[in-house]
């Protein structure tokens, strides 16, 4: 693992500390790195699933799930068959949606209140599969009663309160996973599994694209946070995931084609269709492009050159039947159409690795770092494209401030700071607000008691 790198801004009588974003490397082996966060507090003990004594036989884990939509029913199957776990309460603000999910999937509990499933003495854990703007709320509300989160990307739509979320979750030594699906797809895991194995050599060039079947409606666009935000994202992350390194700066355009309607909308939101430079160490290039429209189906690849060999996936289609005429010579069916269809698998192994994670208190594949870095890779791309130049992701990250973990703002354009606020100027001084996830805890032993060791406190 690579070196924790902590910044200490300002204390009086107790450490404050005042930074601003992200987190330092923890490189998972010799040939992958992701952010690990640092810490502010002592971390609270895990909440450990319990065991017979007699038997050894673990206690299956109950869960809850939040929002009975499409993605919450993808979820409920997969938790349905899942090993050790077991569904036993749903909720959803149509309460007969939750009623339905309930007889459909044999849950003996159902309601149209949240705060039902997420302070019900008896769930373990919480799938929050509701509309984005509630996420950072609940995952908060499932920290402060003691329950493991997953939760459909974004954490938040907000930098700052995405900090926070992640903060009360590992403060309270709760597991955080958050659902990136595509890292989760065969298609993709072979491409990183050919990275890893070095078959194609050192990557030179990464290479992804995603091109919806058709534009969303206009009330979808607006407000939505802007393609990169909405869509890209995915890509975004796909090209951290691939190269197995973090990123350092990007460059991003976008333009108008398809549904000439959002053109009135600010920012990105009056783009259906960009492209993205992403840097990354060792002079490795990851290339994006979306569009929200293609002509021939869901459009899902990746492309990865190295210094020996090539590799590249396909589209996924319904069939492998093929035709053959004497004017046309290909696939009888297009690619699958809808992002349910192409990724129901990722989403269901997604799900699988949640509960082994709980089943087995293994460390979760996809963190809350995960999340946030996502979202600032797409806030980047943002910058970017609006300001027409490379942007650092460390220009994201300097925005914010936390005078404790779960109290952070954004000081956009203020030239006025607090006390002891530091922006970071590097990567790798990033690493300075988020506490370790509960897992990296165990491994690393309590963060407070490193720290007074570092600056000579005693207990």
């Amino acid at each position: 693992y690579s070196t924790h790198l902590i910044t200490l801004f300002s204390f009086i009588k107790m450490v404050r500390f005042s930074c601003a974003l992200v987190s330092v490397f923890v490189a998972a082996s010799a040939s992958v790195s992701a952010f690990a966060p640092s810490s502010f507090t002592s971390p609270r003990q895990s909440l450990a699933l319990q065991m017979s004594i007699d038997t050894g036989a673990k206690e299956p884990v109950k869960v809850g799930v939040i929002g009975c939509g499409r993605i919450g029913i993808v979820h409920l199957g997969a938790i349905n068959k899942a090993p050790g776990v077991r569904p036993i309460v749903v909720s959803n603000p149509t309460v007969s949606k939750a009623e339905n999910a309930a007889k459909t999937f044999g849950v003996p509990k159902f309601t149209s209140d949240a705060m039902e499933v997420i302070e019900d003495p008896e769930v373990d854990a919480v799938w929050i599969c509701s509309p984005s703007q509630y996420h950072a709320d609940q995952i908060k509300a499932c920290a402060a009663n003691g329950k493991h989160v997953f939760c459909e990307k974004p954490i938040a739509t907000d930098l700052a309160e995405t900090v926070e979320a992640i903060n009360a979750c590992n403060e309270a030594g709760v597991k955080l996973m958050i659902g990136l699906q595509r890292r989760f797809d065969p298609n993709f895991l072979r491409v990183k599994k050919a990275i890893e194995d070095k078959e194609v050599g050192d990557p030179i060039i990464i290479k992804t694209c995603s091109r919806d079947p058709s534009p969303p409606p206009y009330e979808y666009v607006k407000g939505g946070g802007g393609i990169f935000n909405d869509m890209a994202v995915h890509d975004l992350d796909m090209t951290r995931f691939l190269a197995g390194e973090d990123p350092m700066e990007i460059l991003a355009v976008g333009s108008c084609h398809i549904d000439k309607s959002i053109e009135d909308l600010p920012g990105s939101e009056a783009f259906d269709t960009a492209t993205c430079i992403v840097r990354y160490p060792n002079g490795v290039n990851a290339m994006v492009d979306v569009c929200r429209q293609s002509s021939y189906g869901y459009d899902q690849r990746a492309e990865v050159l190295g210094t020996s060999g090539m590799i590249a996936t396909d589209n996924v289609y319904p069939n492998t039947a093929k035709i053959y005429r004497n004017d046309f010579t290909g696939n009888a069916d297009m690619p699958f159409d809808f992002f349910l269809s192409r990724y129901f698998e990722a989403y269901v192994t997604e799900t699988e690795a949640f509960c082994e994670s709980l089943v087995n208190d293994s460390e979760v594949p996809c963190t809350g770092v995960d999340g946030l870095i996502a979202l600032v890779m797409s806030l980047a791309a943002d910058k970017s494209a609006a300001e027409n130049r490379w942007v650092k992701f460390s220009e994201i990250i300097e925005q914010v401030y936390c005078s404790s973990p779960t109290e952070c703002s954004l000081l956009v354009d203020s030239e006025v700071f607090p006390e002891g606020f530091k922006p970071v100027k590097t990567l790798s001084e990033m690493g300075t607000i988020v506490v370790p996830d509960v897992d990296t805890q165990k491994k690393e032993g309590s963060f407070m008691g490193k720290f007074k060791g570092m600056v000579g406190l005693k207990d």
